[in-house]
């Protein structure tokens, strides 16, 4: 995966851009190009291989085009979106009454997705390469952190990427695609504490329409977190999936 970074309050120095993610199939390499943080990213690895029937899960909507969510009852998660931007992406943002205390920075060590029976441990550290894209796990049974972003359960969206499958088969986030909204994602971080993340939607994205702002955008006053992964229709001739499925949770605890 590849991402360039930007901003400040935990946001990443500059930002990433290209298309979407691409976490799967057929390694011929981490080739990517990667949607990430603040501006325009993107995440590619590159597949060729394996198919189950039907492909990975995934949301049913694919997204063209979005706006960031908004509600009257918390602040937006992320700033305006680009001018070219229209629709919205299908999900509200959660009340704020809904959001747990932001933690302090901590690395996070495991991952888990208690509804499709997903648990990682440990996490790696993602970072830019020379090309300002985010490098992608060098694994498909890893998951990987933008280290240089928030920490899961700091102010802001941290983000973790996983690749799909591979010629070999499943990979870490085959099943992502059909998370709900409410489901629980549950990260341990460094620090001992289990941040309690709760699912607020899944989108669908063209790698080329990736909504960059709204994914790493600033959130405000709150801790929330993103998964990605690619989704979509496969193209053999390329070895990419055509979209990029993104997850998008928000902190309610932690123990």
């Amino acid at each position: 995966m590849r991402h360039r970074a930007e901003g400040e309050g935990g946001q990443p120095p500059e930002r990433p851009h290209g298309q979407g993610p691409a976490l799967g199939r057929g390694h011929r390499g981490v080739a990517a190009v990667a949607t990430t943080v603040l501006a325009a990213a993107a995440v590619v690895l590159l597949v060729a291989g394996f198919r189950s029937s039907g492909g990975p899960p995934q949301p049913a909507h694919r997204t063209e085009t979005v706006a960031p969510a908004t509600s009257s009852a918390a602040p937006s998660s992320t700033p305006s979106a680009p001018a070219s931007s229209s629709g919205t992406a299908g999900g509200s943002v959660a009340p704020a009454a809904d959001f747990g205390p932001v933690l302090d920075r901590s690395r996070p060590v495991r991952l888990r997705l208690p509804s499709l029976g997903v648990d990682v441990t440990p996490l790696v550290d993602l970072a830019l390469d020379s090309r300002g894209q985010l490098a992608a796990p060098s694994r498909f049974d890893q998951v990987g952190w933008y280290a240089d972003g928030p920490a899961p359960g700091e102010l802001g969206p941290a983000v973790l990427a996983g690749h799909v499958d591979s010629k070999a088969g499943p990979a870490v986030f085959f099943k992502l695609g059909a998370l709900k909204r409410g489901d629980a994602v549950l990260v341990t971080r460094a620090d001992g504490l289990v941040a309690r993340f709760v699912v607020d939607e899944v989108g669908r994205y063209p790698k080329a329409r990736f909504p960059t702002e709204r994914v790493y955008g600033t959130a405000r006053h709150r801790a929330e977190l993103r998964l990605i992964t690619c989704g979509g229709a496969f193209n053999h001739r390329t070895g990419h999936y055509l979209d990029n499925i993104v997850v998008y949770a928000h902190l309610v605890g932690s123990t």
